[in-house]
């Protein structure tokens, strides 16, 4: 479905961020990207829909090489690639429902999304994606009115909105408390499998992606240095990975910071305006 062939970049800066990654993805197959920061893994994801473009390399989605493509074939194939964001990317006057259909924006002429006439068969397809990610009492209300955890749901729906073959995830939990990022990644998972789609998640927090990944890769300094399932992430492959540390401790630590961050959200949001 998705064959990464030797793909790296590098910057002007003489900075590489990626180096020789070769990877491929089925079809249904969600796989979680790990790494500490700066390993490439946000770079990875942006490399494969070009928002960042690669050095050398090709992004093979199905027969097509997404690297090699002109500006305008560039724009339908990214038809077929969702993109979920970390900071939701929504357009926080416009109501969710609009927002859910700015996933068809790459389907219809420019006169329909400007007057915001989108043709009854997306506006129905939008009513039930709505339905499917627990917003339907939500569709008429304003992107800012919602919650962190309702803005990533809304962006669930819009990336479905496009039908698309293949979902890109960047950090969809990390402004996210520990039961909505559950809830989030349960969401996701359940999707996917509903659709046989198939997913790259880039994701920090590496208890969650063990508990919801069917297959982790480990970045480090841009290459891959771990490939398999959540099972064989063992203490050896996390040093691998992130480098020397008390990893039981650690897991617990990030426990109760993760506890201790959801607490203070939620004295904030008690305190009147």
């Amino acid at each position: 479905m998705l064959r990464l062939i030797g793909l790296s970049k590098t910057y002007k800066t003489g900075d590489t961020a990626l180096s020789d990654v070769s990877i491929d993805v089925a079809r249904g197959q969600l796989v979680g990207l790990i790494g500490p920061s700066g390993a490439g893994e946000s770079t990875l994801i942006r490399c494969i829909n070009r928002l960042v473009e690669p050095s050398a390399g090709q992004v093979m989605l199905g027969d097509t090489d997404l690297a090699q493509l002109g500006t305008a074939d560039l724009r339908r194939q990214r038809r077929r690639i969702g993109m979920i964001f970390q900071e939701y990317a929504l357009v926080e006057r416009l109501t969710v429902m609009e927002n859910v259909l700015s996933g068809r924006l790459g389907y219809v002429p420019f006169w329909r999304s400007w007057l915001r006439r989108y043709p009854p068969a997306d506006i129905r397809r939008a009513y039930e994606l709505l339905d499917r990610v627990g917003l339907m009492q939500h569709a008429d209300k304003r992107a800012d009115a919602l919650s962190g955890g309702q803005r990533q749901r809304v962006g669930i729906a819009r990336a479905l909105a496009q039908e698309p073959e293949l979902l890109l995830v960047d950090e969809p939990t990390a402004s996210l408390d520990p039961k909505t990022s559950r809830q989030i990644m349960r969401l996701l998972t359940e999707i996917c499998e509903e659709r046989n789609l198939p997913a790259i998640v880039n994701i920090h927090d590496v208890p969650l992606a063990q508990q919801f990944m069917q297959r982790i890769i480990g970045l480090r300094a841009g290459r891959v240095v771990f490939d398999g399932p959540p099972a064989e992430l063992t203490e050896t492959a996390l040093t691998t990975i992130y480098g020397a540390e008390d990893w039981n401790a650690m897991r617990q630590g990030d426990e109760e910071q993760a506890e201790a961050q959801a607490d203070a959200k939620r004295r904030l949001e008690q305190v009147p305006a």
